[in-house]
């Protein structure tokens, strides 16, 4: 019996199409993700490095770099006009930094000239300050020298007590070589007062700081453009008026030493008495 002949498999010679294309599409698939994955990246390390340039430059450990960075990278400009941004504010931020030197140094100059009137007017004043009739504390406008009315005034007057001109010319002699402005301000307590001579706590606390103005140009040769005199009469209490300690301490003629100076050699100058 004749043994069948198996028939012969027809070869397909084109089956390498169907896997190059299957290759071709997982290779276009795989830079598609590498280059989004590239643009995404780019973002993120554009403002980690603008990130970090700028804080270097801000802490002073690096100059201003030359790296072109862009400023937003949802939506970059082009880098030349970034690093013209770049270049404009570092040199402005030099120009603010430049200017500043020597007013530092001047305000530096002065608190240290106040720290040290301070001192000089604590040891010249320490049994007043020991008694509380007189008071240093610093404030925004400058140093502050608290005249309390028990250790100065008679209740109800604007003229100082014959005992207390001993404090005003040590006061005066010291404050006197410098060329700080004074503000003298009067204060008062919320006790209504009415007598013949002072019809309310305005023209109190007025004549008194006002009187203290005239002592020192008649007295102490002081510049009269250096001096300025008001009266708040009860509205600038440092104390409660509730008690009796706390209204004490808000009866007070305040010496306020400007921390701006007055131009030198105005100290020297003297008014004619008024």
């Amino acid at each position: 019996m004749r043994r069948r002949k198996r028939p012969h498999a027809h070869s397909n010679h084109e089956r390498w199409l169907v896997s190059y294309a299957d290759f071709i599409t997982l290779l276009f698939a795989f830079f598609v993700v590498l280059y989004a994955s590239s643009q995404v990246d780019k973002r993120k390390v554009g403002k980690l490095a603008l990130a970090i340039q700028i804080a270097f430059q801000e802490m002073g450990v690096f100059p201003a770099s030359t790296t072109q960075i862009p400023l937003n990278a949802a939506e970059p400009m082009p880098f030349s006009t970034v690093q013209a941004i770049e270049n404009v504010k570092h040199n402005s931020e030099l120009a603010r930094i430049a200017s500043q030197p020597t007013d530092s140094l001047a305000g530096s100059s002065e608190q240290t000239d106040l720290s040290t009137l301070r001192s000089e007017l604590e040891d010249a004043l320490h049994g007043e300050i020991a008694l509380r009739e007189v008071a240093l504390h610093n404030e925004t406008d400058g140093l502050v020298i608290s005249l309390r009315e028990f250790g100065f005034f008679d209740s109800g007057s604007a003229s100082f007590k014959p005992e207390a001109k001993p404090a005003l010319d040590r006061i005066a002699s010291i404050l006197a070589i410098r060329t700080y402005k004074l503000r003298i301000e009067g204060h008062t307590d919320n006790v209504p007062i009415h007598t013949a001579k002072m019809a309310s706590n305005w023209e109190l606390s007025t004549a008194r700081s006002t009187e203290l103005v005239r002592i020192l140009i008649q007295d102490h040769g002081f510049a009269p453009d250096r001096l300025s005199a008001a009266g708040y009469a009860a509205y600038h209490p440092i104390a409660s008026n509730l008690t009796p300690q706390g209204r004490a301490q808000n009866r007070r003629v305040d010496i306020v030493v400007l921390r701006e100076q007055a131009a030198p050699g105005t100290a020297a100058a003297v008014s004619p008495a008024q």
